[in-house]
């Protein structure tokens, strides 16, 4: 059973990590550029998370919460670069020498040849746990359209970014959600937007060679936050701001997405899964203070 499907109390994140490179207990200024108001969710909090900021060709580029025994990142953040949708071609799978004992870089590198993966497979998935998982395939929290600079776009390619994904769910309808919110915010956020992808789960793993590897998202949910926006937008787009969010199951069937507040974002995931009292995806809710959401 994955280990967030465990009934027990969240208690506030302790990282006691050994291994080397940028994973920490507190995110460095640098990584908490991609949060709004530099401020991680809360309430995502149990010693089997870390955080990760992603670092690519010499540059943080987005940041990741990682669960090191289910192998899946529980949500990716970033800000959201303008951009034509264009896919990024030719980039190897990465994986996290920050999540290795064996690693004194603290940039995501190319899988290595052999069975050097075995150095760090302990703490995250490797090419082999999905190369017979045929009922999925890898689908980016943080995708590579939702970002403009190449090297943005490569940094998207790393297993720590990547949860399994039903075929149908993950081509025919979370990337058209994702096309959405790319052509929303394109058009009518004029600052930077925020955003913050995860996960739910429940249960269900990708096993290789009978042993529990990677966990099986139940839910995709994606919010965004993006407080200087077009106040002249048509109003069946200028309700969705400063904030709103997305939901979709991870299934052949009954699958669609569905689009709400952030609020009521917060609210199905106090109900789907264990998250703290505390629970928040944005400080302040993305209402700027002295402000409220018109």
């Amino acid at each position: 059973m994955a280990l967030w499907a465990q009934t027990f109390p969240l208690v506030y994140l302790l990282i006691t990590s050994a291994v080397r490179g940028r994973v920490e207990r507190e995110l460095s200024p640098e990584c908490r550029a991609f949060l709004y108001l530099g401020t991680p969710p809360t309430g995502l909090e149990h010693p089997s998370l870390q955080f990760i900021c992603q670092r690519y060709n010499k540059r943080p580029r987005y940041m990741t919460l990682f669960n090191t025994v289910d192998h899946i990142p529980m949500y990716s953040a970033y800000t959201f670069k303008r951009s034509d949708g264009e896919k990024c071609v030719d980039v190897p799978w990465m994986y996290e020498p920050q999540l290795s004992t064996s690693s004194d870089t603290e940039e995501m590198q190319p899988f290595p040849r052999g069975y050097m993966h075995m150095n760090f497979e302990d703490a995250q998935a490797v090419l082999d746990d999905y190369t017979n998982a045929i009922l999925y395939e890898r689908a980016a929290l943080n995708p590579d359209e939702h970002q403009d600079d190449p090297d943005d776009k490569a940094s998207t390619y790393t297993l720590t970014n990547v949860v399994p994904m039903v075929p149908d769910f993950a081509n025919r309808v979370w990337n058209t959600q994702e096309h959405v919110i790319r052509k929303r915010l394109n058009n009518y956020c004029h600052g930077t937007a925020y955003i913050v992808t995860g996960i739910t789960t429940s249960g269900n793993m990708i096993r290789r060679e009978n042993i529990n590897r990677v966990a099986v998202p139940a839910y995709l949910w994606s919010a965004y936050c993006c407080v200087d926006y077009d106040h002249n937008a048509p109003y069946n787009e200028r309700y969705k701001f400063p904030s709103f969010a997305h939901y979709g199951l991870n299934e052949e069937e009954n699958n669609e997405v569905v689009e709400i507040s952030v609020q009521k974002l917060k609210e199905f995931l106090r109900k789907t899964t264990f998250v703290g009292q505390n629970f928040q995806i944005f400080a302040g809710d993305c209402v700027p203070p002295g402000s409220s959401k018109n």
